[in-house]
């Protein structure tokens, strides 16, 4: 999955793949996570957020499943 540059302290990029629905982000610590069923309108959102971080945490961090990859 392609992942786009974002300018934040917490998160490094972030991808999206819309037919599975499956939502990437690549922290600045290194670390790799897919989150799972995450609507294309939640992830619209992410990129237009004033902040990526605040709103991952508010929004994804703890509403969806995830793995590491």
């Amino acid at each position: 999955m392609k992942r786009e540059t974002v300018s934040s302290s917490n998160l490094a990029s972030i991808g999206y793949d819309s037919e599975n629905e499956i939502l990437e982000i690549e922290f600045n610590h290194g670390g790799v996570y897919q989150y799972f069923n995450v609507p294309e309108e939640v992830y619209k959102e992410l990129m237009s957020a004033d902040s990526h971080g605040t709103y991952f945490a508010a929004n994804i961090r703890n509403d969806y499943e995830y793995q590491k990859i």
